[in-house]
């Protein structure tokens, strides 16, 4: 387990892009808050708490496979941290569904995410 408050916010997106591709949320988990705001990609709308985003996690695994590899790291002139991602999402049988760039914007407090969602 890592203390998030000691990670900078390039080793926080790192650790938490690194657990999602491994499906590991309970790692993922220990860089966001308990009670984060965070985008529903697939459905739309926002999920609030670790109970809803596991849900959200677990429901998109059971039927495709995400990968997402940021391809920068930055703060905006707002505080946010936004990351350029590369995403590959493919079915279970690992044909191709998607392949697109995307940009997370995230809102970090106390060495912990609160906010994350889809800017494009």
């Amino acid at each position: 387990m890592i203390t998030a408050q000691k990670l900078d916010f390039r080793q926080l997106m790192q650790h938490i892009y690194a657990a999602f591709n491994e499906r590991d949320i309970d790692r993922a988990f220990e860089v966001v808050h308990p009670r984060a705001d965070w985008a529903n990609g697939m459905e739309g709308g926002m999920l609030q708490g670790h109970d809803e985003i596991r849900a959200y996690w677990s429901r998109q695994w059971s039927y495709i496979n995400w990968y997402v590899t940021p391809m920068s790291i930055d703060v905006d002139t707002t505080g946010h941290c936004v990351v350029d991602v590369h995403q590959i999402i493919r079915d279970l049988s690992g044909n191709i569904i998607s392949i697109k760039d995307v940009q997370h914007v995230f809102h970090i407090e106390d060495g912990l995410i609160k906010n994350m969602r889809i800017a494009s």
